[in-house]
């Protein structure tokens, strides 16, 4: 048996907390905490779209991702000071703005953007999961500023969207890895779920091939933190 941080048991979450309205600017904010990941979530209205939806009457989500040079063990440069992204970090914000497209009616949303950054300020595995379950918290009090000012007349959220890490570690299946045991695990997964489907899955065998067995049982650990990040998310847009 893999002895985890904290005795956490190998179906168990990092402790995660969710704080609505973190910035008094922007449209909606959150700050996310998968233990000891860290990161800020914040939704920007604007009342544009970009050029390939002109005219059409409907709406865009989108997403950028970053990591402070000083949220790992060694400081990374500003990916600004490099002038250019990281594949890591395209491959990343895409991946998140995918995941919260999946949930949005964009008809409803009507002729605007929202763009959602997630900053990670502290990195311990995680990071876009966690980016995506604290950037759906923003972009649902986002859409609840709007509701309020009467710019739409309903919702485009159709469903939460969350999404949580598994992996095999020592032939152990773990729930939500941390980089102790995300850097040796044999195989590593992201699920990125909506309340009753599967919107993403990143998975592949780091050391060696995996089985349908084990594919079902990270499928099953990844069901269970689905519902317990629904809850918080739950908790944190009040309702």
């Amino acid at each position: 048996m893999v002895k985890r941080f904290l005795s956490r048991g190998y179906d168990e979450l990092r402790q995660v907390e969710i704080i609505p309205h973190y910035y008094p600017h922007g449209d909606g904010s959150c700050f996310v905490k998968f233990g000891r990941t860290h990161v800020i979530c914040a939704a920007t209205i604007e009342e544009r779209v970009p050029p390939f939806l002109r005219n059409l009457g409907t709406g865009w989500v989108t997403a950028e991702y970053g990591m402070l040079p000083c949220s790992c063990n060694e400081r990374t440069d500003r990916e600004a000071v490099r002038g250019k992204q990281s594949g890591r970090t395209s491959e990343i914000q895409r991946l998140i703005g995918r995941s919260l497209r999946s949930v949005v009616d964009m008809n409803v949303l009507g002729s605007r953007q929202i763009k959602v950054d997630c900053d990670v300020i502290l990195a311990d595995g995680g990071t876009r999961t966690a980016s995506i379950t604290g950037a759906f918290v923003a972009l649902h009090l986002t859409c609840q500023k709007l509701l309020k000012n009467k710019t739409i007349a309903m919702s485009p959220i159709t469903k939460h969207v969350v999404a949580v890490s598994c992996g095999v570690v020592n032939g152990t299946p773990l729930l939500d890895l941390d980089y102790s045991e995300d850097s040796v695990a044999d195989v590593d997964s992201n699920f990125i779920m909506s309340d009753d489907m599967i919107i993403e899955i990143q998975m592949c065998g780091e050391k060696r091939p995996f089985t349908e067995s084990e594919l079902d049982q990270l499928l099953v650990l990844a069901r269970k933190g689905r519902d317990e990040l629904i809850g918080k998310q739950k908790v944190a847009i009040g309702g």
